[in-house]
């Protein structure tokens, strides 16, 4: 959030346009803040420089790093806007109660004994779930770099993969943030593979998808907003997209799935169980 803040008040602007160390006194002067507001300045700077944001030349004289000339507004690769959506209030509320809300779609997880979470990098959301539903046995599929960043004990097991190939047989499939990766086509090989993992609707099988579902009428404007900020986002960095619904239903049918169940979240995230 400091460096929210640095950029926000467009601190990396002003030394970029500086071009040299520029003081305390001085930055304080060109960000127009309340003298008396000096010395906190002195302290979000301090730790901004602590972490490798910025650089300093004398103890109070700033100047900018390799990481934080990416965030210059006026570059044509600068990555504040990226930064500001991803800790976007909207974005970020839906994570202060991710526990909450897999209690509250404890519906979801009923008679499930193993999942896995397909792309799921060290473990975050299968950790959580593991200890919202101890029963449950919980797996990450990720590739073997990745897998082999993973913590050690922790009740999640991992295991080294390739989604587009092959995916072990659980009752469940995860999929988390990674289908807006990449194009329908992609995306349809994925959930094939998927589709190949779990058993049948009848028996409890599904896959359970954490991503965005655009809804351009819905009343929150800002968290549409933001979903089509994304959008534009995975067009530009992945050639992905976020998804209406009916582009999800397409693509369930292509893969072979029977039937799906939407739950909305209260950010811009929703859960989609899709049977097959």
């Amino acid at each position: 959030m400091s460096l929210k803040s640095a950029v926000e008040l467009r601190i990396p602007d002003i030394l970029h346009a500086h071009g040299k160390p520029i003081s305390l006194y001085d930055l304080s002067a060109k960000l127009e803040i309340p003298p008396g507001r000096t010395d906190s300045l002195r302290r979000l700077m301090r730790v901004l420089v602590s972490s490798g944001c910025f650089a300093t030349e004398s103890e109070e004289s700033y100047l900018l790093t390799p990481a934080s000339s990416l965030l210059v507004r006026d570059k044509d690769t600068g990555a504040s806007p990226f930064l500001l959506a991803m800790l976007d209030q909207v974005l970020l509320t839906p994570w202060q109660s991710l526990g909450v809300w897999f209690h509250s779609e404890a519906q979801a997880f009923v008679g499930l004994k193993s999942l896995i979470d397909v792309g799921g990098g060290t473990g975050a959301l299968a950790l959580t779930i593991a200890k919202a539903f101890p029963s449950i046995k919980c797996t990450v599929l990720d590739l073997s770099h990745v897998v082999a960043d993973a913590p050690e004990g922790t009740p999640v097991n991992f295991m080294e993969g390739n989604m587009f190939e092959y995916v072990p047989p659980f009752d469940a499939v995860i999929l988390k943030w990674i289908l807006h990766d990449w194009n329908d086509e992609e995306c349809v090989k994925i959930l094939k593979q998927c589709k190949k993992a779990i058993p049948t609707k009848e028996e409890g099988g599904k896959v359970m998808i954490v991503d965005m579902v655009v809804n351009s009428k819905r009343e929150d404007v800002k968290a549409t907003e933001t979903q089509l900020c994304f959008d534009v986002l995975m067009m530009v960095l992945t050639g992905g997209r976020e998804r209406e619904e009916h582009e999800w239903e397409k693509m369930f049918i292509d893969a072979g799935f029977s039937d799906y169940k939407v739950t909305h979240g209260s950010g811009v995230l929703s859960l989609i169980e899709v049977y097959p």
